[in-house]
């Protein structure tokens, strides 16, 4: 044991646990200046970056920081930099050929910042996922989707997929499909939206609400009430523009036809026959049909 305690303090005071110890602390203070200097370069120019560029350019400036003293760290502990290059080069080599996903993933981070199709904050519809984008990292889009679920997408589906920003613009267009009886006026069915569209305080009058009679449907006439938005209003005004056509449809003895069939056997041929049977009649008819003989027709 006290071989043990002597050789260590033996080595407390060797150069190379000085060295160990100063590298140690050029970490630690890399650590704290990194930080401090992207966050205050932030404060600085955030006036001047929307959200992305601005967690771009802090990690940017974070990891070059640090970089720089773990460089000087391990310089204090005797490593070479050209022998550090050296080994970087073959380990990055070595990393790419490993995990040609990942390397695939980080270019197409770099072509989606730089594209800026979106930005965080904004919603977009990836395939059947729609949410709020969280971050745009290196290897993947993370989304929040409305029923504040965490998504992560990686860039490479991003950039091969069909990616709709619902949010670029400051408005959108509501599209309501109606159905009406074909018993309806439609022109009465086209004032009655429209006051219903001019009503609604979400609502926007320009551009004008647009009215579409979009064909004969298997049960119906088919019609489409187009109205405009701002964004941040549109799924509140499509809940209560539902609600109030219907409101506005009882009102007027507008009818919302449901799906139904009819028979058409042409003009020339006979009508056909219905005959309406209580259930007193019904039940003598099945009776009289089982007590017929074995073999019997039921002619009707």
């Amino acid at each position: 044991m006290d071989e043990i305690i002597a050789r260590l303090i033996a080595f407390t005071r060797s150069d190379l646990a000085v060295n160990i110890f100063k590298a140690l602390i050029l970490v630690i203070i890399g650590f704290a200046v990194s930080r401090l200097v992207s966050a205050s370069i932030m404060r600085a120019v955030r006036r001047y970056l929307d959200a992305q560029q601005g967690m771009l350019l802090r990690k940017v400036i974070y990891y070059l920081l640090l970089s720089l003293f773990v460089v000087s760290a391990l310089r204090e502990m005797g490593f070479s930099l050209g022998a550090l290059l050296g080994a970087a080069g073959v380990f990055t080599v070595a990393i790419g050929f490993a995990s040609q996903t990942s390397a695939s993933n980080l270019i197409s981070g770099i072509f989606l910042i730089g594209e800026r199709s979106f930005q965080i904050g904004d919603f977009i519809k990836v395939e059947d996922t729609t949410g709020e984008v969280l971050s745009i990292d290196l290897l993947s889009v993370k989304l929040r989707t409305l029923d504040n679920l965490h998504v992560r997408i990686p860039n490479e589906t991003m950039i091969k997929s069909e990616v709709t920003n619902l949010t670029k613009f400051p408005i959108r267009r509501v599209d309501l499909k109606v159905g009406v009886a074909y018993k309806e006026d439609i022109g009465k069915v086209r004032r009655v939206l429209l006051s219903v569209a001019d009503k609604n305080p979400l609502c926007l009058e320009e551009p004008k609400p647009r009215f579409y009679f979009l064909g004969f449907g298997d049960s119906s006439l088919d019609l489409q009430f187009s109205v405009w938005v701002k964004k941040e209003n549109f799924l509140d005004l499509r809940t209560s523009m539902h609600e109030e056509i219907k409101a506005a449809f009882d009102r007027e003895g507008i009818e919302i036809p449901f799906p139904h069939l009819s028979i058409y056997t042409g003009s020339v041929t006979e009508p056909m026959p219905i005959a309406i049977i209580n259930k007193k009649k019904m039940t003598e008819m099945v009776e009289d049909e089982q007590t017929l003989p074995q073999g019997g027709e039921n002619t009707l």
